[in-house]
Parts: structure tokens; C-alpha cells; sequence
């Protein structure tokens, strides 16, 4: 939810993205935004039975960077494990 403020702030910023003397046009106001990772960060722990540590989109905006803490067997310590998923 904390996004909802950053989307409009950009939109409002891009209001005035007309030269002056210029009529804004719908492309004066269309603004891209990265995908959520909540749906592919959720996929990613319920295959690996892990624990969600983090997840960011990546710089192309197509995918996401999970990483989730996998435990062991008993004796074993937990590997973190970090996966691109698409969006």
C-alpha cells in the first residue's frame, strides 16, 4: 500500500511534463510502474518451504529477486536461497 503515494506523486509530476503553449495530451500522463513481487515472492516459499527474507523488483521491471531461508535437516544449517522469478 505504501506504493499508492509514490504512483501519485508521479502522476502529478508527469501533469506537467507538457511544454508550455502545448495542450497536454493522454501520453502526458501515462506513467509505468514496476509490477508487484508479493504474488512471485509467494510462490517462491510455498515451493521451497522456506522463509521469506526479501523481495525486490528488478531493474528491468520484469522480474523479481526472492530470497527465502530454506531449512535443513536437523543437523543441517539453512541456506538462503536467491531466485529471479518473473513478475
Amino acid at each position: 500500500m505504501a506504493r499508492l503515494p509514490i504512483i501519485a506523486i508521479l502522476a502529478a509530476g508527469t501533469a506537467f511534463a507538457a511544454l508550455p503553449g502545448e495542450p497536454a495530451t493522454a501520453r502526458d500522463y501515462l506513467v509505468l510502474v514496476a509490477g508487484d513481487c508479493g504474488t512471485a515472492a509467494s510462490r517462491v516459499v510455498r515451493d521451497t518451504g522456506g522463509q521469506l527474507l526479501s523481495a525486490q523488483p528488478s531493474s528491468d521491471g520484469q522480474t523479481c529477486v526472492v530470497t527465502v531461508l530454506v531449512q535443513g535437516n536437523g543437523s543441517e544449517r539453512p541456506r538462503k536461497v536467491t531466485v529471479r522469478v518473473p513478475m
